[in-house]
C-alpha cells in the first residue's frame, strides 16, 4: 500500500528591523508543521534580495524599515519577480495610511504586531490560499478612510457582468468562494470562474487588490 505524501510546508520570509520581533515570529511559525521560516531581513532592501534568492510563498513585511520601507520593498518584489510571493504587512498601528499604501502597492493584507499567535498562523495560511480577505472589516475601514476616489470610473467597471459585480461586492464583504456560492446558489467552480474574471478585468493580483480598486473606482461606496 502506497503511503500518502504530506504537502510541502509554506515557505516564509520575515522582514523586520527589530530582531526581537523576528525571533518571536519565527518561534510561533516554527511550531507549525506546515509552515517553515526560510529567511529573515532587517531592511527593505535586504528583504528584496532575500526574497529574490529564496522565493518564499509568503513574506511578513514590516511597513516601516530603514533604507527601503515595506511599501517600496513590496512594490519592487511584486514588480520585478515572476510568480511573486504573497506579502502581508506587519504593523503596530491598524488605522495607518502607511498600511493602506502597502495594500495599494500589492500587499495581500496586514497583521498587527500584537496579534495572537493563532491569528498569525491562520493569516499566513489564508493569504497563501487567497480564498478570502485577511481581516475584511479592517481592510474596508482602511479603504473607506484612505481611498483616493478617481475622477471618472475606469473602463473595467462597465465591463463587469451582473454576476461579476455581485461577486466583487461579496469579496469586499470578506466572503470565501464557498460562502459566495451559497449566497448566489451556484457551484463553487462557477464562483471561482467569476472571481478570476473580476481579477482579470480589474487588473488585480488578488482579492485585496480588487477590493481596493473597487473602492477607488467608486464601485463600492464608503459607508
Amino acid at each position: 500500500m502506497t503511503g500518502t505524501t504530506s504537502p510541502a510546508p509554506l515557505r516564509i520570509v520575515l522582514a523586520d528591523d527589530e530582531h526581537m520581533v523576528r525571533t518571536a515570529l519565527r518561534a510561533i511559525l516554527a511550531a507549525e508543521p506546515d509552515l517553515e521560516v526560510v529567511g529573515e531581513a532587517a531592511t527593505g532592501a535586504e528583504a528584496v534580495s532575500v526574497v529574490r534568492e529564496l522565493r518564499p510563498d509568503v513574506v511578513l513585511m514590516d511597513v516601516r524599515m530603514p533604507e527601503v520601507d515595506g511599501i517600496r520593498a513590496t512594490e519592487q518584489i511584486l514588480r520585478d519577480m515572476e510568480g511573486p510571493p504573497r506579502i502581508v504587512v506587519v504593523t503596530t498601528f491598524e488605522n495607518d495610511a502607511y498600511v493602506y499604501e502597502a495594500l495599494r502597492a500589492g500587499a495581500s493584507g496586514f497583521l498587527l504586531k500584537r496579534a495572537e499567535a493563532e491569528a498569525l498562523v491562520q493569516a499566513v495560511r489564508l493569504v497563501a490560499r487567497s480564498d478570502s480577505l485577511l481581516f475584511p472589516a479592517s481592510v474596508r475601514a482602511l479603504a473607506e478612510a484612505y481611498a483616493r476616489a478617481e475622477s471618472a470610473r475606469p473602463p473595467w467597471v462597465a465591463r463587469l457582468t451582473g454576476r461579476e459585480s455581485e461577486v466583487l461586492r461579496q469579496m469586499a464583504a470578506g466572503l470565501t468562494n464557498a460562502e459566495i456560492a451559497r449566497r448566489m446558489e451556484v457551484g463553487p467552480a462557477t464562483v471561482k470562474t467569476h472571481v478570476a474574471a473580476v481579477l482579470a478585468k480589474t487588473g488585480a493580483r488578488d482579492r485585496t487588490q480588487a477590493v481596493i480598486a473597487a473602492y477607488e473606482a467608486g464601485f463600492i461606496r464608503s459607508s
